[in-house]
């Protein structure tokens, strides 16, 4: 989707995707990956898997384009954040999270220094398929051998909905991601996509 569609999403307050709860997954199946450091969120909105990641003694960074979200995602926690310009990014940090606000195809490897996982909840899901391949690319290039993904997928009957969130079945998820590293499918669960029966499914790669 363009930058516009995010911004006029956050701006007119429809954001249907944002989550009141923590994502289930991540509670469920983060402890039992190695213990970790610097944690990247991308897309994150104001997530509050944010605020549960830094709770189990992480360090947070986040990336997402409007810096309403990141207002937001303070002003919530009743927080007031250090607000500077880094590089192509305005940095919202408080409390071992950071959202850098921008594009996330301006991120660089420096950005994301120590990064030893990824949790993914609402990003690849959120782009339409001729963006998928470049992120999924992108994301691998910036982070070391090693590194681990979370990422939750979203199955459903293209018939019946039009994203975002967008259908990424298995097929697709394994043509992306499976020759980067060690692909495997955790977990799945019947859902529903605005009103639309869906398989969420729960990934894990190792970078390699």
């Amino acid at each position: 989707m363009e930058a516009d569609f995010w911004h006029s999403r956050w701006q007119e307050g429809r954001i249907g995707f944002h989550q009141p709860d923590v994502n289930s997954f991540l509670k469920e199946y983060w402890p039992t990956l190695p213990k970790l450091s610097r944690v990247f969120v991308p897309l994150c909105g104001k997530s509050l898997d944010m605020l549960w990641l830094a709770s189990q003694g992480h360090r947070v960074i986040g990336v997402e384009l409007s810096e309403i979200a990141a207002q937001e995602f303070f002003a919530e926690q009743s927080v007031q954040p250090n607000v500077e310009q880094c590089g192509n990014f305005v940095s919202y940090s408080a409390n071992n999270v950071t959202i850098l606000c921008g594009d996330f195809f301006d991120l660089s490897t420096a950005d994301l220094d120590g990064v030893a996982a990824v949790f993914d909840r609402a990003a690849l899901i959120a782009l339409p398929k001729d963006m998928r391949k470049r992120y999924a690319e992108y994301l691998r290039k910036l982070l070391p051998d090693g590194c681990q993904l979370l990422l939750v997928g979203m199955e459903y009957d293209e018939a019946a909905l039009s994203g975002p969130p967008f259908n990424v079945p298995w097929a697709e998820v394994s043509t992306l991601f499976d020759h980067q590293g060690e692909l495997k499918i955790l977990s799945e669960q019947k859902s529903d996509a605005r009103g639309t029966p869906c398989v969420e499914r729960l990934y894990h790669l190792v970078y390699g």
